[in-house]
């Protein structure tokens, strides 16, 4: 039996025995459900709602191989119908079922918090064609909307979750555990397909009689939940609150870093509020209707994190287990969490409070630098500007940021010359029909890397002129100026280091002025230049073939014209020859006119083989 309880479903070739199917009155397969205890069901409000007053539940996998058929009803006030809340998102659509008659024990299974981004997943469901039930499988894309919701991809068109399958069980392939259930699925407009689930931190929250059946860590340390007297409540530094929910929304920086001192009440309110705010399970109707109510962008996404650890006193070891059993790596106990992290290729978001009181804060850096090479989003809070926090802002964020340049230099470097002279060269041999020009792409990739060069060089006069350090003495809050390591100023979206200060005692202070890079942007370049280099290429090279390809073509009809002529002249077919050999030769060759005119001269020495046929 597994962590999670029940029966997981280990085995995409067994039927699990917590998979419920659901009938209306009227027969028809209303949606599906989770057997959770023996006399209770999971499974979505409009499931309830397509099925009116009377419902019968099936357990599909029952051990005798039977299909049982068990009357149900709504659980007294288990309903939460989907609503939506101001900006339109979907909120809600929840309920649970109490059976007339309990199932065995043994065919009951548990919800499991785990830390989702990127997992693949299967679900049970009962679409049309398929009343016995089918798995499909999906990647999770990530959080939503604002109540807390998961968006799902199949992994093949054919995978998307259809009518039948509302209410089903969402399992982690990689552990087996049952950790949501399934909303909807929709194709857009686009022809985009996706599924939409509820996770377990979501359900508990709208139904939290369900919380005895969930298992699993919070996301939450609980030395980081809001005072209980509220006596902080009102406590809001808007800025630092803007930030912190910008990182939380995903603003596209890897690592943010802060310091927030143990006497700034303030700072540490508005930290507490954004990670409880960003916690599917913590967040409340309340916090989500009052939205409208609190400074604008100080209201972070649900689910911005997976995890939020306290470190203060806490070793990097024990900061490691509890990541690991958030990501659900439990396979090979025995090995180090440390190791088992750097094997897996599963990222979190991860908050850590108090780093540099950590039991061990050189190691904490250590598990972070692997978290953060392994592609994980950091937010870590720091007490003071110590040399803890010198050393983190320096190898989490000023190394990897130049480093990230460093390879965008590369990148540049090889578009705007060996890819470029690749499209000089073809663009010599043939007129570029249907090839999109790149003047533009190739001058905006010019650009960038000049703005990267200078910006190489004004970090190397920094260093020289004041060794990294501010002329006050005071460690430079910016990182490097290209943006990378320079908090809340940063605009790439990708990778930014973000750092929040205290300095003098305001926030934020100490930060050298200065416009930034936006590296992202420059990659998007990077991407879209390369890309259509390559096609431009690409498609240069066909029309070389085709020209090449035309040249062997006339070479052979002049060979056969020749030998049909026996030494006689004919000026109107050597005419045409000369007109599509001439084509065939100009640099550049415009194989579109070269192609009329051996087609031209091909037709008339037919013509004239024909004729003499006769």
């Amino acid at each position: 039996m597994a962590a999670g309880g029940g029966d997981p479903a280990a085995s995409p070739l067994k039927t699990p025995s917590w998979a419920v199917r659901i009938r209306g009155a009227d027969g028809e397969i209303a949606g599906a459900g989770i057997l959770l205890t023996p006399d209770q069901v999971l499974t979505c409000a409009h499931v309830v709602d397509r099925a009116e007053d009377r419902l019968t539940a099936e357990f599909v996998g029952a051990a005798d191989h039977s299909v049982p058929a068990v009357p149900a009803r709504v659980d007294g006030s288990a309903y939460v119908p989907e609503t939506r809340d101001a900006d339109g998102d979907p909120v809600g659509d929840v309920a649970l079922l109490r059976l007339d008659r309990p199932r065995p024990v043994g065919e009951t299974v548990r919800l499991h918090r785990l830390s989702a981004p990127g997992r693949e997943v299967r679900m049970y469901g009962f679409p049309y064609a398929h009343n016995g039930g089918i798995w499909f499988r999906s990647t999770v894309v990530g959080g939503c909307g604002r109540d807390g919701q998961v968006q799902l991809s199949p992994v093949s068109p054919g995978e998307l979750a259809s009518p039948g399958c509302s209410g089903a069980g969402v399992a982690d392939s990689r552990t087996g555990e049952v950790i949501g259930m399934v909303l909807s699925g929709q194709q857009d407009q686009h022809g985009n397909r996706f599924s939409f689930m509820s996770p377990a931190e979501t359900i508990a929250r709208h139904l939290p009689r369900l919380k005895p059946h969930i298992v699993g860590p919070t996301a939450v340390d609980e030395r980081l939940l809001p005072a209980a007297d509220g006596a902080s409540q009102d406590l809001l530094d808007e800025p630092f609150a803007q930030r912190l929910a910008a990182w939380l929304r995903d603003d596209g920086s890897q690592v943010k870093i802060s310091v927030v001192g143990p006497g700034d009440a303030a700072r540490s309110a508005t930290l507490r509020r954004a990670i409880t705010l960003a916690d599917r399970e913590l967040r409340t109707a309340v916090s989500v209707d009052r939205a409208s109510l609190d400074p604008p962008g100080t209201v972070p996404s649900a689910g911005g994190h997976d995890l939020a650890v306290d470190a203060s006193g806490v070793s990097a070891a024990e900061i490691a287990e509890r990541i690991a059993e958030r990501m659900g790596l439990w396979q090979h106990p025995e090995d180090p969490p440390l190791d088992r992290i750097r094997a897996s290729r599963a990222t979190l978001n991860l908050v850590v409070v108090g780093v540099d009181e950590a039991a061990d804060p050189l190691a904490l850096l250590d598990l972070l630098d692997v978290l953060r090479a392994g592609g994980s989003r950091l937010l870590l809070v720091f007490r003071e500007d110590g040399d803890c926090h010198r050393r983190a802002r320096d190898r989490l964020l000023v190394r990897p940021g130049r480093e990230r340049r460093a390879r965008l230099v590369e990148r540049l470097r090889e578009i705007t010359g060996p890819l470029a002279q690749d499209l000089h060269e073809r663009l010599a041999a043939v007129v570029p029909h249907g090839v999109r020009p790149l003047d533009s792409d190739l001058v905006a990739a010019h650009a960038a890397l000049a703005g990267l060069l200078r910006a190489d060089d004004a970090d190397d006069a920094d260093d020289e002129d004041a060794g990294g350090v501010d002329r006050d003495g005071v460690d430079r809050g910016d990182g490097d100026r290209d943006g990378v390591g320079r908090g809340g100023v940063d605009r790439d979206g990708v990778g930014r280091g973000d750092e929040d200060r205290e300095g003098d005692g305001r926030p934020d202070s100490g930060r050298v002025p200065g416009p930034g890079l936006d590296l992202a942007r420059y990659e998007r370049l990077a991407d879209r230049a390369a890309g259509r280099l390559a096609k431009a290429v690409a498609q240069l090279d066909r029309l070389r073939d085709r020209r090449d390809e035309l040249a062997g073509r006339l070479r052979g009809y002049h060979v056969l014209h020749q030998h049909a002529l026996r030494g006689e002249e004919d000026p109107e077919v050597d005419g045409l020859y000369l007109r599509a050999h001439a084509l065939l030769r100009a640099r550049p060759c415009d194989v579109r006119a070269a192609e009329a005119a051996v087609d031209a001269y091909t037709r008339r020495v037919d013509d004239h083989g024909e004729g003499d046929a006769r």
